[in-house]
């Protein structure tokens, strides 16, 4: 069947209805698609739903209601009565459009279609198949909320409605995929957010032409953030929380949901967005502040460790003479880069391993990789100690990075590194270095810069990247999402000697 917008008028004549719905349907042909033909009040109708998605028990009370409607209940203006009085549910509309009441059915809600009648009820009585709400595993936290978003939207818009009760927090929900027709919400402060960018969004959205969007979220992102597709830095950030998704709204950040996914994007987003996490938040300043330090050095070694102590392997001459021990005491059978790389691609085959290795096999196969692997390797001469320290160094500040996204595009720059520096040395590896840094600082993320606000700098908002700052005097949103409202709590009052002190020199300037 060939997708068509055209519009399908409902007929006055039940038998016409049936018969079309029955076809676009695939009523008989599909066994969870379902006609079930009724009658009231002296008039004939059916139902149209996808068994599955309907709820029994609602539609028995609906049912029961239509049963005991009388021929004289409804008239005169049967549709008003029957809409108005005698459907007792509360999410119920209508359409006169045959092809929308087809995406309805498919989409969840029933169709109740009357002889006569040239409009057709849509009842909203639908219920996915859902998990229940538990804490996302790439997003723990020591102390806060377990609940994390599932694969349902409404639940999730839900999970951010009991966090921000703004009466100006908006989800608006469109639909793309001419076949899969999949929901995608847009959620923004309408009053906070930027409305250029919450219509640059929509309208990437609605210009979306794929036939389906079967891998949600991680399709949509590469069909709406320009220039995505081969980057492999992430333009936009992914959480499965709903506390970071309404942290994100109340700075002046647009979420974009897609149904079936767990995860939400934050767009925009930057580098420093990536390297930020729930837990830093949920301590205290200080303790936050050490947590993001210590991050940030497992990400800084992840990235350069590696190439870098490669380089002053390769040049001890590099070295000052109280870190000359830095170097490996023995080569190995084959060159440094080469041990690199084998074990790169050794440690990435683990932990694709691990992801398919059921859990009561996990112990094993972590002893086979440590043991079996790693200790061989050492032992007859394959790899020096060295090479297997500075890269499970490097292989855990990846998995300390709280982006899996920024994770696996900093395994890419690494190797990159690795294979330039092994090859020209010093100017290899400042070209690569530096290469990296122009790449990142040319990259945008919906119109805002990637490093922002180290390129372009910006002090204000690189102290709160570089400390983690305490909530009262957290007084302003970022300044590059040109939000419409830039306060989020007055200024901390000044005391009153100092409140004294301000006004004498402010009349002595006078």
């Amino acid at each position: 069947m060939a997708i068509t917008d055209e519009q399908v008028k409902v007929s006055k004549k039940l038998e016409i209805n049936i018969d079309w719905l029955s076809r676009e349907l695939g009523v008989g042909k599909s066994f969870d698609v379902i006609c079930r033909e009724i009658s009231f009040a002296g008039k004939d109708a059916a139902l149209f739903f996808v068994d599955g998605f309907a709820k029994d028990q609602i539609m028995m009370y609906v049912l029961r209601s239509l049963a005991l409607v009388k021929r004289e209940d409804l008239a005169p203006d049967t549709f008003k009565k029957l809409l108005k009085q005698y459907i007792n549910y509360i999410e119920v509309e209508t359409t006169d459009d045959l092809h929308e009441v087809v995406d309805k059915v498919l989409a969840g809600p029933i169709a109740l279609v009357v002889d006569g009648i040239e409009e057709v009820i849509i009842i909203d009585a639908r219920e996915y198949p859902v998990r229940g709400l538990e804490e996302p595993d790439l997003e723990r936290v020591v102390r806060g909320s377990r609940d994390g978003f599932v694969e349902t939207i409404v639940f999730n818009t839900a999970l951010i409605r009991r966090r921000i009760r703004d009466p100006k927090l908006r989800t608006e929900i469109l639909q793309a995929g001419q076949r899969s027709k999949t929901d995608i919400c847009v959620v923004y402060i309408e009053d906070i957010a930027n409305p250029e960018l919450v219509e640059q969004v929509k309208e990437k959205i609605k210009a979306i032409k794929m036939d389906g969007l079967p891998m949600a979220e991680k399709s949509v992102e590469e069909l709406i953030a320009p220039g995505s597709n081969w980057n492999p830095y992430p333009t936009v950030r992914y959480t499965e929380r709903a506390d970071v998704a309404a942290v994100h709204l109340l700075e002046g950040h647009v979420l974009v949901i897609v149904d079936t996914s767990p995860s939400v994007m934050i767009l925009p987003a930057t580098f420093f967005h990536h390297v930020q996490h729930a837990e830093e938040f949920r301590q205290s300043p200080a303790v936050g502040f050490f947590q993001r330090w210590v991050r940030y050095a497992g990400i800084f070694l992840a990235l350069i460790g590696v190439p870098l102590y490669l380089l002053v392997s390769m040049h001890p001459e590099l070295l000052p003479p109280a870190l000359k021990f830095l170097g490996p005491s023995k080569v190995g059978k084959i060159g440094l880069m080469w041990q690199f790389l084998f074990a790169e691609f050794g440690i990435n085959l683990m932990r694709m391993a691990a992801i398919h290795t059921p859990s009561a096999l996990a112990t094993a196969l972590g002893l086979i990789a440590a043991v079996l692997i790693g200790q061989v390797a050492i032992d007859i001469g394959l790899f020096a100690p060295e090479t297997v320290l500075y890269l499970s160094v490097a292989a855990v500040g990846t998995f300390a990075t709280p982006s899996f996204e920024l994770g696996m595009a900093n395994t890419l720059a690494r190797i990159v590194l690795i294979v330039i520096t092994g090859l020209f040395g010093v100017p290899g590896f400042a070209i690569g270095v530096l290469g990296l840094l122009a790449f990142l600082a040319m990259t945008k993320s919906f119109g805002v810069p990637y490093l922002w606000p180290l390129i372009p700098f910006n002090f204000q908002a690189m102290k709160s990247i570089l400390l983690r700052p305490p909530i009262p005097i957290q007084n302003t949103r970022p300044s590059i999402l040109r939000p419409i409202d830039r306060s989020r709590q007055p200024a901390p009052a000044l005391k009153p000697g100092k409140e004294a002190e301000k006004s004498k020199n402010g009349k002595e300037k006078e």
